[in-house]
């Protein structure tokens, strides 16, 4: 069969798959004395010396060259896999090695102690809620505990925690002050806020539960309108819920978009009797390449990111009208050095007095900010030193009735409480420790890596 180069060319792989097949067969058939009929070759026998018969051309391909195998036989290989690595024993044999699945490690290194993301108070129960985001639940205390320089720690008086809670990551905490029920928001693991009520206690199921966009951070809640805050930090957003929302209800609506300034936000603020809103970012941000369409509440939508735009930007505080929705940009924004922002967690306002307080993460400190400032401005205030018992504070709350200050510490499991007017290095009123004095937090939280430095013989892990 006579076929021109170009055809030739395109079926090399198929005219050379076929000869080999036919070398075989020939080869094999010659070699035990077979006959084959005469429909194949011929009635006499072959001779053993391989020999081309034809060339019958395939088909072209079309399709996928090689099928997924199916359902059974992934089972199959991966019952095989299970199986582990075989040894030759004495008689020839394999063997399989033993594999321990119960195998206990030689050691554990893990935080036994609570670590504190967030605070509030119930001044109706005289109570402080304190979120633990390492042990993943809420430690409940009477406001007035004091931990005593001797003491090892204090005990709560209740604890919420266990896996029907559904408090992992717990970040964003609000306690309702007229019924008392406790906001819980997850920043990473179930995407849900959680609803407990006052006086809840053990391994208990939420009241209520929002599912919530992934990477949702801080909460507020502007009682007046019945409406919720969240932050959102991987979506660089804002979504506003009915207060009692619950289930799979959407957001009301949603501020988001590349003229906001929202950079990787994290605590929030309102001003009601203002009508402001006070949003403190991180400074991570890329921009989008496809808006959403404007209006539409879905976190997440179908929207893109522009290569290349991915930028980090100074920590700042942008602010807007408490109704704002969209692509709205801020009306105003605290940024720059003076500011001495830097890793911004929570924030509380204090409408009646104008001071807005921001928990300074990596600064060990507590920066209070006129509610007017804007641009480059230094704090009005500064709690912070060695007196002050701060340590990677991520959590404040304003107690308006008792004028105090409460913190919560993620790097010493413990909280501290301050006069409302506290300045610089100043001693805390009480503090309450849930660990042994002077232990510091391991910070190990959510790790997806470890490696070993052989020089400095250290542990690395990434959070």
């Amino acid at each position: 069969m006579t076929k021109g180069p170009s055809t030739l060319n395109n079926r090399s792989s198929f005219l050379i798959i076929g000869l080999l097949a036919t070398f075989v067969a020939i080869s094999a058939l010659g070699g035990a004395g077979k006959r084959i009929e005469a429909a194949q070759v011929s009635k006499t026998e072959l001779n053993p010396t391989p020999r081309l018969v034809s060339v019958v051309p395939l088909p072209e391909p079309s399709g996928p060259m090689c099928e997924f195998p199916d359902d059974a036989r992934v089972t199959q290989v991966a019952a095989l896999l299970e199986q582990g690595p075989a040894a030759p024993s004495s008689a020839g044999q394999t063997t399989k090695f033993p594999i321990d699945a119960e195998r206990a490690p030689v050691r554990v290194i893990h935080d036994t102690y609570p670590g504190y993301s967030a605070v509030s108070v119930d001044n109706n129960s005289n109570e402080v809620y304190l979120q633990d985001e390492n042990l993943f639940g809420l430690k409940v205390f009477n406001r007035l505990d004091n931990t005593p320089a001797t003491a090892r720690f204090t005990e709560p008086k209740r604890v919420v925690g266990g896996l029907l809670t559904k408090l992992e990551f717990n970040c964003g905490l609000y306690v309702d002050p007229k019924s008392g029920d406790v906001y819980s928001v997850a920043n990473d693991t179930v995407d849900t806020m959680v609803v407990f009520p006052r006086g809840a206690a053990g391994n208990v199921k939420p009241g209520r539960e929002l599912a919530t966009p992934h990477g949702s951070y801080g909460i507020a809640v502007d009682e007046e309108k019945q409406e919720l805050f969240i932050t959102v930090e991987h979506e660089n957003s804002v979504v506003v819920y009915r207060k009692n929302a619950s289930g799979k209800d959407k957001p009301m609506r949603m501020l988001s978009g590349d003229h906001t300034g929202l950079e990787d936000p994290h605590g929030i603020a309102l001003d009601t009797k203002n009508k402001l809103m006070f949003v403190v970012n991180h400074g991570n941000v890329a921009y989008r390449s496809t808006p959403g369409v404007p209006g539409d509440p879905a976190p997440g939508g179908n929207r893109q990111y522009a290569r290349g735009s991915g930028k980090f930007e100074p920590p700042s505080i942008t602010v807007y009208p408490l109704d704002a929705n969209n692509d709205t940009p801020p009306l105003r924004t605290i940024q720059g050095p003076a500011t001495q922002l830097n890793w911004p967690a929570a924030m509380y306002m204090d409408a009646e007095r104008g001071d807005l307080y921001v928990a300074n993460d990596m600064n060990d400190a507590i920066l209070i900010f006129r509610a007017t400032d804007t641009g480059n401005v230094a704090p009005t205030r500064v709690i912070k030193g060695p007196k002050t018992g701060l340590k990677n504070p991520t959590g404040v709350f304003v107690d308006t009735q008792n004028k105090e200050v409460w913190v919560s510490n993620m790097g010493n499991h413990a909280a501290t409480v301050y006069p409302l007017t506290a300045n610089g290095d100043v001693a805390p009123l009480r503090m309450i420790r849930s660990a042994p004095a002077g232990k510091v937090s391991l910070s190990i939280g959510n790790p997806g890596a470890v490696t070993y430095d052989t020089k400095r013989e250290q542990i690395l892990v990434p959070n």
